[in-house]
Order: structure tokens, then sequence, then C-alpha cells
């Protein structure tokens, strides 16, 4: 197996146990809103340094 399949695995699963933390908290809304900031930031940033 290869080192990138294995991290690839670790950081869903890293997601995943962050999603049900979340969930459990009851701050999943504040949870959703980061990560779609995150992806909007990191889109920009992608166009910016193209």
């Amino acid at each position: 197996m290869k080192i990138n399949k294995i991290r690839s695995a670790l950081y869903k699963s890293a997601k995943v146990s962050g999603d049900v933390n979340a969930v459990q908290k009851g701050t999943i809304g504040k949870r959703i809103m980061r990560r779609a900031a995150g992806k909007t930031t990191g889109k920009l940033l992608g166009k910016l340094f193209k």
C-alpha cells in the first residue's frame, strides 16, 4: 500500500471524526460555515497564484 493512500485515508477519517464531534457538541453549523469559507479561500488563492 502506498503512503498516499494511507495519508488520504487518515485525512478522511479525521474529517469524519471532526464532523461527529461537532454534532455531539452542537456546533455543526459553525463547522459547516468554516469548511465553506476554507474552500472559498483556497479557490481564490489558487486563482491568484496560478
